[in-house]
Order: structure tokens, then C-alpha cells, then sequence
């Protein structure tokens, strides 16, 4: 039998301590960064707090809506390198789903709504699985590294949602690069009363919850986290078929990569821009890896940088900061994740 490395209890223990350093040397080294270029950082932490979570309607109708795309592209990340599966390619494989659920909601506009909605979903869904294919492919069969595969498609589903917006469905009058809005029907219902909070939210937490009680409870489960631990001495045992455990989790993957823009595309902006996502694919490396890989950290972790997004326009009106210094302290949280855990392995190696 394969042993994996660290139990499910120690490996949470250690991914919250790591979250936590890394969530103090962010704050810290972005004070210095701050201070640095004359800014005040007090200041752009007090105006950023206000701007994510200073109303009840600026929580539900801005944070919590920002995090969904960040919430559902970090599970994807978070489920693929649990395997060992380097799935850089949420964001190509967000806007595959993306199209595919704006051209379900536009074709399907005669649907009643508890038919097409589901249909917009899995259209997503199946777009995003697709888009994740090739890489996968080049991955078991021919031993190509997913890392600049799943880059390169990126760049592939990028370019292809600005065709889409420029050529075949650009809205009818020809003058914008977006897509007609989809159908009443195909648009997911509001969670509160009065607020942009969209059933996308509750998709999202459902499927943390069961992602996490398949990874920690179930064969399955195991079988993925085993790959991800050594995918030769998984292979050896002779017990797990390695190549399907890959498969299975790059393709699901990708999957739900692609719900992620079907569904901000259905709950949130009816319509397919140019440039809709503002690099969710990327920042859900970020979302994931502060999670110590945690369905359930996601959910925190997704939130949390919902926050930053939504308090980054604040941020810039009351304390002068560029918004894109959020960027920055995404950057910030890969580098002090990476470091902290690499620190926690080389006194495990150590002991």
C-alpha cells in the first residue's frame, strides 16, 4: 500500500501555520513596499478594509461576488495539485467555459430557465474539461510537462474569446466587442434579495464541501493525494492505475475551471467581453496555495482575495494607490507560501 507522506490532520496543522506566516510576511513586507514609495500603508489598509467590508452591501454585492470566480478557478488548481498535476491553465480553460455557456444561453433563449440553466452550466463545464485535453494527453502519452502546455492554451482561449466577441458573436449591431446578453432564462437567481449575490456562491461552497470529502474521505480521494505524493512509488505498488488517477483529475480539472466562467457569465455579467476575466486563472494559483491546497481553505482564501479585488478601487479613491498594487500582494502571497513550505520540508527532511 502507498503511504502518503504527512496524515490528513498534521498536513491541515501545518497548511493553516504556513497560511498564517505567509499571511503575516505579505503584510509586512507590503508595509515596506508601502512605505518605500511614500505611501501609508495604515491608511491603504483602513481604506481597502472599507471598501471590501464596510456595509453589508459592499460585503454580498462586491467581495463575495468577486470571490466566486476565485473560489471555483482555486478548487480547480487546488484538486490538480493535489495530484501533481501542474494545471497552470484555469484561465484558458475559464474563458473555453466562458463561450461555451454564452453560446448555450443565447441559442436556448426558448429553454425555460430550470432547463437551461442547467444546460449553461454543463456546457461550461464540458468546455472547460475539453480545453483541458491536449495538455492532458501530452501529458500521459507523450511526457510533456503540463506547466508550459497549459500556459500556451491560455494564451489559445484568450485569443479565442476576443475572435468570438469580434466575429461570430458579436453583439447584433457590430460596434462593441461583446456578445448579445443571454437569455433571462439562462441567468442564474440572486442568493439575498436586493444584492448582486448570485446562486453561483452556493455552487461554489458545495463544491468545496464535497471536494474536500472526497479528497479526505474516499479511495478516491486517496488514490489522488498518493499520485500527488509520488506518483513512482504510487505507480510501483501496483495498487493504483497512476494514468487514470491523471487523467480523471486534469480533465476535472479543467471542468471546473469552466464552470467558473459559465458561471460568471450566467450570474453575474450575461454577456461575453473581451478581456472578462482580470486574471483569475493566475490568481487562483495564489487562492489555492494560501489554502495549503484545502477545498474548504478555499472557500477562506477565495474570499479573502474577493476582498482585496473589491477594496482596491477604494484603496486608489481614498488613499491615493494604484489599484494595481493588489496585484502585487498576490505576488507577495505565492512567494511567501513557496517559502514558508519549503522551509517546513527542509526541517522535515532535517529531523
Amino acid at each position: 500500500m502507498v503511504q502518503v507522506r504527512d496524515g490528513p490532520r498534521v498536513r491541515a496543522r501545518e497548511s493553516i501555520l504556513i497560511a498564517i506566516g505567509a499571511v503575516v510576511v505579505t503584510a509586512l513586507a507590503g508595509a515596506a513596499l508601502l512605505l518605500a514609495g511614500g505611501y501609508d500603508p495604515l491608511a491603504a489598509a483602513g481604506a481597502m478594509l472599507r471598501g471590501a467590508f464596510g456595509s453589508w452591501g459592499a460585503f454580498t454585492s462586491i467581495t463575495l461576488v468577486r470571490s466566486v470566480p476565485l473560489i471555483l478557478a482555486g478548487l480547480a488548481v487546488a484538486l490538480a495539485f493535489q495530484a501533481g498535476v501542474w494545471n497552470i491553465g484555469a484561465e484558458g480553460q475559464l474563458y473555453a467555459g466562458a463561450i461555451a455557456a454564452v453560446w448555450v444561453g443565447l441559442v436556448g433563449g426558448a429553454l425555460p430557465g430550470v432547463v437551461l440553466v442547467p444546460l449553461v452550466l454543463l456546457a461550461a463545464l464540458g468546455a472547460g474539461c475539453l480545453w483541458a485535453v491536449v495538455p492532458t494527453v501530452m501529458r500521459v502519452r507523450l511526457g510533456v510537462g503540463e506547466v508550459i502546455t497549459t500556459i500556451l492554451m491560455n494564451f489559445v482561449g484568450i485569443y479565442l474569446a476576443a475572435y468570438m466577441v469580434h466575429g461570430p458573436l458579436q453583439e447584433a449591431r457590430g460596434v462593441f466587442p461583446q456578445t448579445d446578453a443571454i437569455a433571462e432564462a439562462a441567468r442564474l437567481p440572486k442568493l439575498l434579495p436586493g444584492s448582486r449575490l448570485h446562486l453561483g456562491f452556493a455552487i461554489a461552497v458545495v463544491l468545496a464541501v464535497t471536494l474536500a470529502m472526497v479528497l479526505s474521505r474516499s479511495r478516491v480521494g486517496f488514490q489522488i493525494r498518493a499520485v500527488g505524493a509520488s506518483e513512482a512509488a504510487a505507480r510501483v505498488s501496483g495498487q493504483i492505475d497512476t494514468r487514470r488517477v491523471l487523467v480523471g483529475t486534469f480533465l476535472l480539472s479543467g471542468a471546473i475551471a469552466g464552470l467558473a466562467g459559465g458561471v460568471e457569465v450566467s450570474g453575474l455579467t450575461y454577456a461575453l467581453y473581451e478581456n472578462l476575466s482580470p486574471g483569475w486563472g493566475y490568481t487562483a494559483i495564489a487562492v489555492a496555495l494560501l489554502a495549503g491546497l484545502n477545498p474548504l481553505g478555499v472557500l477562506v482564501t477565495g474570499v479573502l482575495f474577493g476582498a482585496l479585488q473589491a477594496g482596491a478601487g477604494a484603496m486608489q479613491r481614498d488613499a491615493g494607490i494604484p489599484a494595481a498594487w493588489v496585484g502585487v500582494v498576490e505576488a507577495l502571497v505565492i512567494l511567501a507560501v513557496l517559502g514558508l513550505d519549503r522551509v517546513r520540508r527542509l526541517r522535515g527532511e532535517g529531523a
